[in-house]
C-alpha cells in the first residue's frame, strides 16, 4: 500500500529544514547540560569522604555509565521528536523518502547537538583551569606550583620521604627534576639504568639510605607509579567505550523519534 502526504506547503524543494533541526538540537543540548547537572549533584550527594561511608567507587561508575546513556536517550529522543514535528511538510514525496528524510532529520539535531554541548563544556573548562592556574600561580613560587600540579607529586614525595625535620628544605628543584624522570621514564615504558642510578644517589643523600636500598626504594616507588598511570589508562579507555555506546545511543534515539513526530506531524492517510 502506498501512503501519500497531503496538505500545502511552501516548502517542495527542501529537503532539510534547517530551523527544524537548530531547534531540535538546541533542545537536546539544552537537555543534555540540565541532566547532567542532576547526574553530578546526585553523584556528589552519594559520595562520602569517609572510609565505608557513601556509595562504593564501582558503584558509582556503574551509576555514571547508566545516567551517561540515560542522558543521551532523554535528550536526543527530545530533540529528534520536536525536529520531527515542527519540519516543513514535503508534498509529492514518497514515503520512503520521507522516512529517510526523517531519519536524516533526527540524526542532524544529534550531531548539532553533540557539538553545541561539547563547546560549551570545552569552554566551560577551559575557563576553568585558567582561573584555577592563574590563582595557583598567584599564590606560589613557579618551581613550588611545578610540583604541586605534577601528576607524579605523590610518587616523588614518598621517593624522598625522609625522617630528617630538616629534609624538606629547598628541594623544590630536585622535586620537579625527579618528577621529569618519572615522566620521561612512564612515557618509555622503563626506568633508564643512568636515570634509575641518578635517583638513587639523590634519595641516598637525602635520606642516609645506603645505595642498595635507595636502589629498591625507586624501583618499588617507579612501580607503584607505573602501575597508578596504567589503571587511569584503563579507566580512560572504558570510559571512551561507554561514551561512544551512549552517543549511538543517542544517534539511534534521535533518528527514531524524528520519524515518529514526523507522521505524527503529516498525519499519515494511507489509501
Amino acid at each position: 500500500m502506498a501512503t501519500i502526504y497531503e496538505g500545502k506547503s511552501d516548502a517542495h524543494f527542501h529537503g532539510v529544514s534547517w530551523a527544524a533541526v537548530v531547534a531540535g538540537a538546541f533542545v537536546a543540548a539544552a537537555l543534555s547540560l540540565t541532566l547532567l547537572a542532576l547526574g553530578a549533584g546526585i553523584g556528589l550527594s552519594a559520595v562520602s569522604p569517609w572510609t565505608n561511608a557513601g556509595a562504593s567507587a564501582s558503584t558509582i561508575g556503574f551509576g555514571a555509565v547508566v545516567w551517561i546513556i540515560l542522558m543521551q536517550l532523554i535528550s536526543s529522543s527530545m530533540g529528534g521528536y520536536l525536529a520531527g514535528r515542527l519540519r516543513s511538510r514535503w508534498v509529492s514525496v514518497h514515503n520512503d523518502e520521507v522516512h529517510f528524510r526523517d531519519t536524516a532529520h533526527g540524526f542532524l539535531v544529534w550531531a548539532v547537538g553533540l557539538v553545541v554541548t561539547a563547546a560549551f563544556l570545552t569552554s566551560a573548562a577551559a575557563s576553568m583551569l585558567g582561573g584555577s592556574a592563574h590563582t595557583g600561580a598567584a599564590a606560589s613560587e613557579p618551581s613550588q606550583s611545578g610540583a604541586r600540579f605534577n601528576s607524579n607529586g605523590y610518587f616523588v614525595d614518598e621517593l624522598l620521604r625522609s625522617n630528617s625535620s630538616n629534609s624538606g628544605q629547598n628541594d623544590g628543584p630536585v622535586r620537579v627534576e625527579v618528577g621529569l624522570i618519572f615522566a620521561n621514564a612512564l612515557r618509555q615504558g622503563a626506568l633508564p639504568p643512568a636515570d634509575r642510578t641518578y635517583l638513587a644517589q639523590v634519595v641516598s643523600a637525602k635520606t642516609g639510605m645506603s645505595q642498595p636500598d635507595a636502589e629498591k626504594r625507586v624501583d618499588d616507588i617507579f612501580s607503584q607509579d607505573r602501575q597508578a598511570a596504567d589503571d587511569a589508562r584503563k579507566a580512560a579507555a572504558h570510559l571512551m567505550y561507554w561514551t561512544f555506546l551512549a552517543l549511538l545511543v543517542g544517534a539511534f534515539s534521535a533518528s527514531v523519534a524524528a520519524v515518529i513526530g514526523g507522521k505524527q506531524r503529516d498525519r499519515v492517510v494511507v489509501i
